[in-house]
């Protein structure tokens, strides 16, 4: 299959070096829309989908390959291999922050950079680790997803948006949530929120940058200084804007972080 069709694959910009964003849960390229203009004159742009997503190929979808991150971070090699890349800058939200751990951690000599926009390597509470979810929580969670898929999106979109008074932002969100797959959407949620991969960021030691939004409820200030702490050589910057979708809800103040880190 053609990998490039596959993952809806666009390449855009007039710089050489690769910038590649890597969407979260639920969303597609088009989240990058405020993001991207800023870099075009600097960057060679590329964007794509998650198999499931936007106007990814569904059809390559594999429940096998995609149970677990590590699938997903086996696709995004498969673009940088096709495309040629080197001394990438991987931009990653949610859980495709994790996605590009795997990725560089795999093949570090593709990544010159990673910029993690809400990362968290594990979302259940363990011991002394703060995930922000007890392993109840995230059953209830998924439970609530399994048995209908939409309502949880109407109900949950919004609340991981945050930014209340701006409603606008939580209904694209859902709309986002509503247009993907179910059926894979439900596989990846399962995927995401029970994944562990603290053990995998000591490996990694491609520079980061670690993008923490502020009253972000699936990923807690708690989480982002774990993931500093981990990476041995990241830079944690807290973002006043807050909920978890920043690349929305603060394009401006993501992207003065991005640039000064760059």
């Amino acid at each position: 299959m053609n990998v490039l069709h596959r993952n809806n694959v666009q390449v855009l910009g007039r710089g050489e070096q690769p910038m590649l964003f890597a969407h979260g849960f639920g969303c597609d390229q088009n989240m990058w829309r405020f993001l991207t203009p800023a870099f075009l004159d600097d960057y060679k742009v590329i964007l794509f989908d998650h198999v499931g997503a936007g106007r990814s190929d569904a059809s390559a979808y594999n429940r096998s390959r995609h149970g677990s991150l590590k699938g997903y971070a086996d696709d995004v090699l498969e673009i940088c291999r096709e495309l040629g890349l080197s001394r990438t800058v991987f931009v990653g939200h949610s859980v495709s922050a994790m996605i590009g751990v795997l990725a560089a951690a795999a093949e570090p000599e593709r990544f010159d950079k990673l910029v993690l926009i809400g990362p968290s390597p594990c979302y259940i509470n363990d011991g002394d680790y703060v995930g922000g979810f007890s392993r109840g929580d995230i059953d209830g969670l998924l439970e609530s997803l399994d048995s209908n898929y939409l309502g949880w999106s109407s109900a949950m979109a919004p609340v991981i948006m945050g930014n209340r008074d701006r409603p606008e932002l939580g209904e694209e969100l859902t709309n986002s949530f509503c247009r993907t797959d179910p059926e894979i959407a439900r596989h990846f949620a399962h995927v995401t929120f029970l994944s562990d991969n603290r053990a995998d960021l000591p490996k990694v030691k491609t520079r980061s940058l670690v993008l923490q939004c502020s009253e972000d409820v699936i990923a807690p200030e708690a989480v982002g200084r774990y993931v500093h702490q981990h990476l041995t050589n990241s830079q944690l910057v807290v973002l006043k804007a807050t909920g978890h979708c920043p690349n929305l809800s603060a394009p401006e103040e993501t992207i003065a972080a991005m640039k000064l880190f760059l």
